[in-house]
């Protein structure tokens, strides 16, 4: 009844290959046609017959009601035409978890349970890595003293425990180190937290759909006996607080009503004030189903009361509300403008009353002038201070790139996504002066004056051209210069004041087939960068000249403190923490098609330090 071509024979070859533990970018690429194909002849996103819910009510059912209904359902009981596994790959993709099938992620069925849970009075007592960026400038640096390890100690990195992700197909969510503890969450909607020193584990959290932000922790006001709350978003656009010490949910939000909404950036956390980047998957759904009315989605940041959950402002990247534009020549109706998503943790700048984002492009075949854009709001108001769009033009959803084959909802002119992957850098020089630094995926980075509405400080392209995807997911930051890791393998180092290589350090991959791409963010110590792969390879390089001085093979089955089998994969978005003498890294997210997931949190310090 619709037309699939090449997006179904990519699906044909995934099923073959992927077994019932597929990966999660495997899902989101074979969840959308899946549900298209089988399920939108009955559930239509408008018109479907009375008693039938609408695909938007489906998306607001938890993935073991959806799965329950197509599998058990009298509805379906003359379904034919998708496997189990089928079955399966569209409910654990409508409901945002990867639950169906798996081991309980419950710590309590835990053999390695903390003997004591002291009480969390104070978070500045140990050394942090606290939510994304480890400071309001998303510099990505941890200080000599934060670190407690120096670029001489990195070569005697050794692991010192592992700890296995029940249930967990993907580690997408990057590690928070505070008061003594790690928290992490996973794409089972689990939230945990451990001893950071010996990995034992004090509780779990079940979240409504995948953790794939870093946390936050801070302190909360008027939750009874709660001090302090651990603040994160999961795939369906819902925001939490939840008591660092028990684990109970101290309150719960919605940062955005439509169907799509996700929290991919982390939230960013300042005094009383909880500041959260909104995205979406409609970028994929609008191309992956011929169905769907596209498009409607609009990114935006919200600011929420930290201590209520309350919402203060929100702002959407698009001030226009999409409108209908054409009908396709199946009577689906399209909209526009949409798009602009906000993939990044806010960069926060409270001197000047400030917040910065980066935003991705658009979904409609109009395109904004605030997308692909380094965007800044006020902190207090939302009211949008200046945008600067570094690329016009970018019109892009998945699965439109065949010609012959692509859906009717497709823009017009199909733009180069380049998205705004990576949280922007704020920089103050001696002089006072500054900049905010973003790269972006086509391996641009700007330079721009946060002080004179976004003007063009420099430039610096990677190679001859823009290529899609070169920088993606984070730089860090130090007093000389930015770095940044590359799709073609490697990192370079560009002098803040002038935009200028200062190195390149390039890298071949460990073994025939694995990619060479280093776009999962950054982290720094003083002398030395940690960079994980999607080959599967953690290395560490000298800031001085880009040498490299350490690594280590995750591609491997690891014995875990908690007796659960784990194996180690890529790291293609978050990047390891570092705190306390200590090196945390999730290890097995991979977001192209060769499946080198895990489920891992593998924890490395110098040997003979205990």
């Amino acid at each position: 009844m619709m037309r699939y071509g090449a997006i179904f024979g990519f699906i044909a070859i995934c099923l073959m290959s992927l077994p019932a533990s597929a990966s999660a970018q495997a899902l989101h690429l074979i969840g959308p046609p899946l549900f298209d194909k089988y399920c939108t002849t009955c559930h239509k996103y408008t018109g479907a017959a009375k008693g039938t819910p609408d695909a938007y009510a489906i998306w607001k059912m938890t993935t073991e009601s959806i799965y329950a209904a197509v599998t058990k359902g009298p509805a379906h009981a003359s379904l034919t035409g998708p496997t189990d596994d089928e079955k399966r790959f569209i409910a654990e993709y409508l409901g945002g978890r990867v639950a169906i099938g798996a081991q309980s992620p419950d710590a309590k069925l835990m053999p390695n349970q903390c003997q004591s849970n002291p009480p969390i009075n104070d978070l500045t007592s140990s050394p942090s890595w606290n939510g994304w960026g480890n400071d309001p400038t998303n510099a990505r640096f941890q200080t000599a003293a934060g670190a407690g390890l120096s670029a001489g100690d990195v070569p005697n990195l050794k692991l010192k425990w592992a700890f296995g992700f029940p249930g967990t197909r993907q580690m997408y969510g990057q590690p928070t180190v505070a008061a003594g503890r790690v928290f992490i969450g996973v794409d089972s909607g689990a939230v945990y937290s451990l001893d950071a020193a010996t990995g034992c584990v004090h509780w779990s959290f079940q979240s409504e759909a995948g953790v794939r932000n870093a946390i936050s922790v801070g302190p909360i006001k008027g939750q009874g006996s709660a001090k302090f709350a651990l603040y994160f978003g999961d795939l369906r656009g819902n925001v939490y607080a939840v008591d660092a010490q028990t684990g109970k949910q101290l309150w719960k939000i919605r940062a955005d009503d439509h169907p799509a909404a996700r929290i991919t950036g982390a939230p960013a956390l300042y005094q009383d004030r909880l500041y959260v980047p909104v995205s979406s998957s409609e970028e994929r759904d609008g191309g992956l189903e011929v169905a769907y009315p596209c498009c409607t989605f609009r990114g935006s940041v919200v600011a929420l009361n930290a201590d209520t959950g309350r919402q203060i402002w929100k702002t959407y990247t698009i001030p226009e509300q999409p409108k209908p534009t054409r009908k396709t020549s199946k009577g689906m109706q399209l909209y526009g403008p949409a798009g602009g998503s906000v993939w990044n943790s806010p960069t926060l700048d409270p001197a000047h009353h400030a917040l910065y984002v980066g935003t991705g492009g658009s979904y409609s075949t109009e395109v904004p002038k605030t997308t692909d854009a380094v965007m800044a709001f006020d902190m207090d108001t939302g009211k949008i201070l200046w945008a600067m769009q570094d690329t016009a033009g970018d019109s892009y959803l998945s699965g439109c790139g065949n010609a012959q084959d692509k859906p009717e909802n497709c823009p017009d002119e199909e733009g180069p996504d380049y998205d705004f992957g990576a949280s922007p850098i704020l920089r103050t020089f001696p002089n006072g002066s500054r900049i905010l630094v973003a790269g972006q995926k086509s391996g641009t980075v700007w330079a721009h004056d946060p002080d004179h509405e976004g003007v063009l400080v420099w430039k610096y392209q990677m190679g001859d051209k823009p290529t899609f995807g070169m920088f993606v997911w984070g730089a860090v930051a130090d007093d000389q210069s930015a770095y940044f890791g590359m799709r073609t393998g490697g990192v370079t180092a560009l002098d803040w004041a002038t935009g200028k290589q200062r190195w390149i350090a390039q890298t071949d991959p460990v073994g025939p087939g694995l990619p060479r791409s280093m776009t999962s963010a950054l982290s720094e110590i003083p002398g030395a960068i940690f960079s994980g792969g999607s080959d599967g390879m953690l290395r560490a390089f000298s800031t001085e000249d880009g040498k490299r001085i350490w690594q280590f093979n995750m591609l491997q089955d690891f014995q875990t403190v908690n007796g659960l089998p784990a194996k180690g994969g890529a790291m293609s978005a978050p990047g390891p923490t570092i705190a306390g003498g200590m090196v945390f890294a999730g290890s097995g997210y991979y977001t192209g098609t060769k499946n080198s997931s895990g489920n891992v949190l593998l924890v490395f310090g110098p040997s003979g330090k205990q």
